[in-house]
């Protein structure tokens, strides 16, 4: 008969095993890390992987919206790896590619296909690529193949971490046009089943969620976290931060509607995009826009309205009676006299209200403007909105032209979303899409405590000239 002591030992020992197994499974979890970057010229950001066998850096395009990732496949795929899916009655809809899509194995690159020379009529699955910026469309094939990340859990960065089940369509070149220099498709981060997050968690059996921190500068590279809810480590001059204690939520909101999100209409598919729950708009502390709030809820019978995350426009976007609500709101405040300024009569497109820079003072935190407060579901969840976000530098020695104009697009009257939050709005933010928690989480500017997306210390693997 055991004694109470020898009893206490057991549990004690049985528990002690209990949590350092637990602890170890925790510390062994997967987080992929990928690096991110702004491209100068169009202001979109890219997103770094490695593909194919064997292992080639390849850049692409990063994408908050479309349903899957693509990847140029004219001229010679050169990969050891790659296969076709064949095609089935409802298996490659199935696999989330939006609709069902099937042809002749040799109508499709690459070509010559090996996969296609001892059945050449076989039928394989196809999709349809879109260019979310031009709306450019392609048929293609679907592809699978190799891709590796480095993984952030170990000293080494340099250690990738590859599966070999990565989905996709190919794509003709020419849907390329006008994105970031240097791409070679475009990285899907939506909602899908197919996105790259998604591939991520099946096959490493993570959470679906995905963390960005979007760089501000060319001269800068960001991150993305695949597979955690945190932490996320930055280490700037002062030590190691976990910067996942700075993010708050707000729910993710489905739009059941995903007709008009692409070229090609799938019936009875809900949107990919990222919605949230915008319920006003404050300028400068407590003055708040006058807002129609039906624009700002969504019309479950058409997914009219509602508000959006988007990485494909570089401003964010409000729909004309809101931006004009908000225009003259904005330019009120800055003309009292905590700022004393004045718009120019010639502002520069596509903003309509700019002023001289010589009359914006700037700090650590960017111009010294109104601050715009985006508040969520409740009045003390509130997305922050500093002059370093709502800000543009616009400067043309030629034309002797140096202003600061703010960053928001009249998005007309007739775009299915009313505010769509874009790209300027996010730089140096940490933003998180956790889909199996259904929630956004944001940490508004970096820079307001002294940080950047920079501090992760992340380096862009793919080096492509500017």
């Amino acid at each position: 008969m055991h004694s109470p002591l020898s009893l206490f030992l057991i549990r004690f020992s049985f528990f002690f095993i209990f949590f350092i197994l637990l602890f170890s499974n925790q510390t062994q979890q997967t987080t992929l890390i990928s690096p991110v970057s702004k491209d100068k010229h169009t202001n979109l950001f890219t997103l770094s992987v490695y593909l194919k066998t064997p292992l080639r850096p390849t850049k692409l395009f990063l994408d908050l919206s479309f349903l899957f990732p693509w990847l140029d496949c004219d001229g010679n795929y050169n990969s050891s790896s790659f296969r076709q899916v064949p095609c089935d009655a409802t298996f490659c809809d199935s696999l989330g590619f939006g609709a069902l899509s099937c042809a002749n194995c040799t109508d499709f690159t690459p070509s010559p296909n090996p996969n296609c020379v001892h059945i050449p009529t076989e039928m394989v699955c196809g999709a349809f690529p879109e260019n979310p910026v031009t709306k450019d469309v392609n048929s293609q094939t679907v592809l699978i193949d190799t891709l590796a990340l480095p993984n952030a859990n170990v000293s080494s960065q340099e250690q990738l971490v590859s599966f070999s089940n990565y989905t996709f369509s190919c794509a003709h070149t020419t849907l390329l046009k006008r994105l970031p220099k240097g791409v070679t498709g475009l990285a899907s981060l939506g909602r899908s089943k197919v996105s790259i997050q998604a591939q991520i968690s099946s096959a490493f059996s993570t959470p679906n969620c995905l963390a960005i921190c979007f760089p501000g500068s060319p001269k800068s590279t960001g991150v993305a976290f695949f597979g955690s809810r945190g932490p996320y480590y930055a280490f700037p001059q002062s030590g190691k931060i976990d910067l996942a204690k700075f993010l708050i939520y707000t729910p993710l909101i489905e739009n059941p509607i995903g007709s008009g999100d692409t070229v090609i209409t799938y019936v009875n598919k809900p949107s990919n995009e990222y919605f949230i729950g915008l319920t006003s708009i404050r300028v400068n502390g407590n003055k708040q826009v006058p807002i129609n709030s039906s624009l700002l809820t969504i019309n479950k019978e058409n997914g009219f309205g509602g508000t959006k995350i988007s990485s494909h426009v570089p401003y964010t976007l409000l729909e004309s009676s809101i931006y004009k609500a908000f225009t003259e709101l904005f330019v009120k405040e800055a003309s009292s006299s905590s700022f004393n300024l004045t718009i120019i009569s010639n502002p520069v497109k596509p903003f309509s209200v700019c002023y001289s820079a010589e009359r914006v003072t700037v700090t650590n935190s960017g111009p010294v403007v109104p601050t715009v407060d985006l508040v969520l579901d409740r009045d003390d969840v509130v997305w922050k909105i500093d002059g370093a976000n709502s800000m543009v530098r616009v400067v043309n020695k030629k034309k002797e032209l140096d202003l600061w104009c703010l960053g928001f697009v009249d998005g007309g009257v007739n775009n299915k979303t009313s505010i769509v939050i874009g790209g300027k709005q996010l730089e140096e933010n940490l933003v998180q899409f956790d889909l199996e928690s259904n929630r956004f989480g944001f940490s508004s500017s970096l820079a307001s405590r002294s940080l950047s997306c920079a501090d992760f210390k992340v380096v862009d693997f793919v080096n492509t000239s500017t």
